[in-house]
């Protein structure tokens, strides 16, 4: 595991947004917050990207709503897509204003 945590430190992948305007997009810090999550650095990967687990439940609920049919299961996704919409942009407005 280590050996894959390490490599993902050393291949980011540049924002093209951030590379081109100079601004942060509401995406930024994901990748540096998933390898700090993958290290056990919890509190470093919410402050650098508060998101991050709620787009990594969204994307697991998916995943086991298209697998299982779950009863109720778009209904869950759709809310679980929403909230975690609305919780990335106020990150990213939080990020700008400060």
């Amino acid at each position: 595991m280590a050996g894959i945590i390490h490599w993902l430190e050393h291949h980011l992948l540049p924002c093209p947004y951030k590379s081109l305007t100079g601004m942060d997009c509401p995406g930024c810090g994901m990748q540096r917050a998933f390898v700090a999550l993958l290290q056990g650095h919890f509190k470093e990967s919410f402050i650098l990207y508060p998101a991050l687990l709620p787009v990594l439940f969204t994307l697991g609920l998916t995943a086991v709503h298209l697998r299982f049919k779950l009863t109720h299961g778009a209904a869950y996704v759709k809310y679980s897509y929403l909230g975690t919409i609305v919780l990335v942009m106020l990150s990213y407005i939080w990020k700008l204003i400060h």
